[in-house]
């Protein structure tokens, strides 16, 4: 049992040294913000409940240094700026502006974001009714390149 247990312990210690790439660009040439203004009010929204995992900028919680928990917080980022990254607005084409524009419509409409799994842990991440409104009224507004 002894030796069952130590080689799980080296295990986990070895596993510690395949790290994943962190999610913390400071590069926002390509930002949403610098086509289209952001109210101070839907940039705090932003920033709270949706930048860590639909943006080049994650926060990361101290869990995150931690495998394999690090890898699927990762691989969770990675889905997220898949289906919309605000860091790389300018990279997508009017069709996909569009797209994304429609797609966030609909999740804000259904409240479906932050992910209910995200907010067990974040609660700050939490929105109102009333911020889901301001956030979509701003989304309407968004004039494609």
């Amino acid at each position: 049992m002894k030796k069952v247990l130590l080689g799980i312990l080296v295990l986990f210690i070895l596993i510690q040294m395949v790290r994943p790439t962190k999610n913390d660009s400071k590069n926002d040439v390509n930002h949403i913000s610098t086509v289209m203004p952001i109210p101070a009010e839907v940039d705090k929204i932003l920033t709270t409940s949706c930048y860590d995992c639909h943006s080049n900028n994650t926060v990361y919680p101290w869990y995150s240094e931690i495998a394999p928990v690090s890898w699927f917080l990762a691989q969770h980022i990675n889905e997220g700026k898949e289906h919309l990254n605000f860091s790389e607005w300018t990279v997508y084409n009017k069709n996909q502006q569009e797209h994304i524009a429609n797609d966030l419509e609909e999740v804000l409409e259904g409240q479906g974001m932050p992910l209910k799994s995200y907010l067990l842990i974040h609660k700050d991440a939490a929105m109102t009714p009333e911020q889901y409104k301001l956030l979509l009224n701003w989304v309407e507004s968004i004039e494609v390149e």
